[in-house]
């Protein structure tokens, strides 16, 4: 079993994304819907999934909308505008390290990274 965070971080303001809709589907299954907080966290996500299965998932960001309320500028029909990232978590040996998966998103309105981090 594994455990699950994220963190957003805009790059146009170089400070947190508080505010940006986020949602965790595996497979057509949406498992979890939530808002980023004044930190750009949403700790409601790891509280609400708890302990996940191995598997396949998808954490879905809604970055056009969250620069909308931000005023930011951008074009019709916006070049990002639900961020999904797609990701495994791999089945954990008991005792084992590597049960937490951290998916941090950095997002401008034209590009963003990932990493699995810690």
């Amino acid at each position: 079993m594994s455990t699950l965070s994220t963190h957003v971080l805009d790059l146009v303001s170089g400070k947190p994304a508080a505010g940006m809709a986020i949602s965790l589907w595996a497979g057509h299954e949406c498992l979890f819907r939530g808002v980023t907080n004044v930190d750009g966290r949403c700790p409601e996500l790891g509280q609400t999934t708890g302990d996940m299965q191995a598997g396949s998932y998808r954490l879905e960001f809604a970055v056009a909308d969250y620069f909308r309320t931000r005023d930011v500028a951008l074009s019709d029909p916006p070049f990002l505008d639900v961020v999904p990232i797609a990701f495994g978590m791999a089945q954990v040996a008991p005792g084992e390290k590597g049960g937490h998966y951290h998916v941090p998103l950095l997002v401008s309105p034209y590009g963003f990274s990932t990493y699995r981090g810690s």
